[in-house]
């Protein structure tokens, strides 16, 4: 029998229901008020599993300087800057966040981007080691929910840009041996494998050879695959291959961002969703608004004429003050309700079981919108989905449930192989 939820806020609505000894019935969360409904978000958030399918904590580690030689950037404790912390993580539910092991399109022409995803891997690992009681790896979903259950925040891993592969097929194996359960294909420029979605070379036309060898190797060991940042074509041949249901880590809908070739468009989706994949929505600005750029450029310019104007620079204590007080009065920043608008989306075109979160938290810099500036906040999305009329058995299935799905159909489409 399914768990009776109801949030320690509405004891009123409980008392009710028990009145006239009714049995207790499921909340209707839009008849709460603002702070019922948060307070009821937060409850979920901390009872359910939560995914997040890309977050970028490894790279920002070593772009902070942080190395396996050197002292480790210390996320158990709260930091300074990121999106990402233990006691953040803990205060917004996140108990999964897909370690983002990313590889820059330019190891491509330098070579060495195998080196540095082992390296990016070994610093994650180095995480659970250092902090075992706060943080574990997660090789599966039941790793997940052991890990749950045990207070700790998993680990799970995610490449992003084949270019980790080179040419070599058997590397597909090695990093599933890693660790790694998802490859996202391509990032920012056509490789070895197919087009990206940011690359207008075309330089393939969608996967190469070897690509539909590394599709069908992932398969074969369990990998999911990734299409974000595919090119169209890219995604369309993928999913004429693939045998098993595939992932968007971190996209969203391109309704709201005509012509961005990075989110997914509404045929796209609906086929995603027909082949039993999952879209998770990328929070950053550009990705849910399609006048954030504008916006910021309009502000950029702005900053940039009044500095010259006064001839100060951008250090100057007097420019500091301006800048900071005419951003707080053009705020640019999109609304955690776009966030919202994005999931609706999906599930108006494929359903409510082909949505996730994907938040690229520590990947988009400050662009991320108002009520998700940082892991603390998923109870806001939350929140706003509750206020939309989702149930809590709707909001499972975005945080967890539907990746868990792709997750194990590809693990034992694998153990059948």
């Amino acid at each position: 029998m399914k768990k009776l939820f109801l949030p320690k806020v509405s004891s009123l609505l409980l008392l009710a229901a028990l009145s006239c000894n009714e049995k207790p019935t499921q909340v209707d969360y839009t008849t709460l008020s603002d702070e019922a409904r948060l307070e009821a978000a937060k409850e979920i958030a901390h009872e359910t599993i939560m995914v997040d399918g890309h977050v970028d904590l490894p790279y920002r580690m070593k772009v902070g300087g942080f190395t396996l030689q050197r002292e480790i950037l210390d996320v158990s404790e709260r930091t300074d800057g990121g999106n990402f912390d233990f006691p953040r993580a803990k205060e917004g539910g996140l108990d999964a966040p897909f370690m983002s092991i990313y590889l820059p399109a330019r190891y491509q022409q330098t070579g060495g981007a195998k080196t540095l995803a082992d390296s990016l891997i070994l610093m994650t690992k180095r995480l659970a080691e250092t902090w075992p009681e706060k943080f574990a790896m997660a090789n599966s979903p039941d790793d997940i929910e052991a890990n749950f259950k045990a207070g700790k925040i998993s680990l799970p891993m995610g490449m992003e840009n084949g270019a980790g592969i080179e040419d070599d097929i058997n590397n597909v194996a090695y990093f599933h041996e890693k660790g790694i359960r998802y490859i996202t294909l391509t990032h920012g420029k056509d490789n070895l494998i197919g087009d990206s979605s940011y690359d207008t070379s075309r330089t393939h036309g969608g996967l190469t050879t070897f690509g539909e060898q590394v599709v069908k190797e992932m398969n074969r060991v369990g990998i999911m695959v990734d299409i974000s940042h595919v090119s169209d074509d890219t995604f369309y041949d993928v999913m004429k291959l693939t045998d098993v249901p595939v992932i968007a880590s971190h996209s969203s809908c391109r309704k709201y961002t005509p012509g961005f070739e990075r989110n997914m468009d509404d045929e796209m989706i609906k086929l995603l969703g027909k082949k039993k994949g999952v879209i998770m929505i990328n929070f950053g600005g550009s990705f849910i608004d399609g006048d954030y750029n504008e916006r910021t450029a309009e502000v950029r310019e702005h900053i940039v004429n009044w500095l010259a104007k006064n001839e100060l620079s951008r250090s100057d204590s007097a420019a500091q003050v301006y800048i900071k007080k005419y951003v707080a009065e053009h705020n640019v920043f999109p609304d955690v309700t776009l966030v919202a608008d994005h999931i609706d989306h999906v599930v108006k075109i494929a359903g409510i079981d082909h949505v996730g979160l994907g938040s690229d938290f520590d990947g988009v810099g400050d662009s991320l919108p108002n009520g998700l500036k940082d892991v603390s906040m998923y109870p806001n999305l939350i929140a706003e989905l509750l206020k939309r009329g989702y149930s809590k058995d709707d909001v499972e299935k975005i945080c967890y449930k539907n990746v868990f799905r792709v997750w194990r159909a590809v693990e034992t489409a694998a153990e059948n192989s």
